[in-house]
């Protein structure tokens, strides 16, 4: 094998990724494609130094970010544009979630020495006590795990693709509500019910309604480690045990057994799994939660300690990875 030539000080370049990060908070795209150019006229309107905005724009111009024609005039350029797209603004702003992300990768040596998350060690409480106490930031974390985060959602989630038995789903922590949205809004037979904490179901109405589902979708604000909605043909975690040590994950896996059980229900399981052999990876649900992501044995173990059999396990038509298992 021949090694690939490696930059290790781009590599290890932090400038660049703050920078962005600060543009994005100070909303300096916005300004520029409003027409705010003039490096005066840009730090009066992001309420900044104009010496040390000015030595950030133009350090991100030698990076290809913006562009500067005269000293002192900035520009969009075709990199610069992107940062004006939602996704990538939840992701880097540094006043909402894409903050916790960014401090949060200063704890990967504890991370690393003790395979538990420290996150408490840089905000004072774990993540999800953060999301709560911190009403902004945990609603900037439900738009970022949303559509203006992740794009909209496929109603795919099937192996089989087969939805002549499901007449019932439960989408347990789903959100705001999207994914379940389009379930429903595909499937005119099919009923949902939308799973999670009081305050995030608390901006599912709009998404539900805007879908034309609402006489169709049920909305429990309750925590996933509470006995579900029982009896449903079909119970879906999509993204959810990821964010989970094993504990924590059987015990969610538990709860969608236990309320599947009576009719026999599927539980599809997409984020969190991956194939046999697949590389271990470094994501950030691992430094931010201690959240992992299982090979298909482990996870076979898992789901057994949680009283559920995996009857299959593939990808779904969008690409991702899924399990489907059944009560045992």
């Amino acid at each position: 094998m021949t090694d690939v030539a490696v930059n290790l000080e781009e590599l290890s370049d932090l400038q660049t990724p703050w920078c962005l990060r600060v543009v994005v908070t100070l909303r300096v795209a916005e300004h520029i494609a409003s027409g705010i150019g003039d490096i005066d006229a840009l730090a009066r309107a992001t309420e900044s130094d104009r010496d040390a905005l000015h030595a950030v724009l133009t350090y991100l111009v030698t990076r290809g970010v913006f562009a500067e024609p005269d000293a002192g005039q900035f520009l969009l350029n075709n990199a610069a544009r992107q940062l004006l797209e939602p996704g990538l603004r939840l992701g880097l702003d540094l006043d909402g979630i894409g903050g916790r992300m960014s401090f949060v990768w200063g704890t990967l040596l504890s991370y690393v020495r003790t395979g538990r998350p420290a996150y408490d060690e840089v905000f004072g409480r774990p993540f999800w006590e953060d999301l709560a106490a911190n009403p902004v930031v945990g609603a900037s974390f439900d738009a970022l795990m949303g559509p203006g985060g992740h794009g909209q959602p496929d109603p795919g989630v099937l192996l089989d693709d087969d939805w002549s038995e499901v007449r019932s789903v439960v989408d347990v922590g789903g959100g705001t509500g999207a994914l379940l949205a389009a379930i429903v809004q595909a499937r005119r037979t099919v009923r949902g019910t939308l799973v999670d904490l009081p305050k995030t179901v608390e901006r599912a109405a709009a998404t539900i309604a805007a879908a034309g589902v609402a006489d169709r979708v049920t909305i429990v604000g309750q925590s996933f480690f509470e006995a579900l909605p029982a009896g449903a043909d079909l119970y879906l975690l999509m993204k959810v045990i990821n964010d989970w040590p094993d504990r924590e994950a059987e015990m969610i896996l538990r709860r969608c057994a236990e309320a599947a059980r009576p009719s026999n229900g599927r539980v599809v399981i997409c984020g969190g799994v991956s194939p046999e052999g697949a590389r271990q990876s470094l994501v950030i649900e691992m430094v931010l939660v201690g959240g992992k992501t299982r090979g298909l044995v482990d996870f076979r173990a898992l789901a057994a300690s949680a009283g559920l059999t995996v009857a299959a396990a593939g990808r779904l038509r969008g690409g991702e990875f899924a399990v489907e298992c059944r009560p045992s």
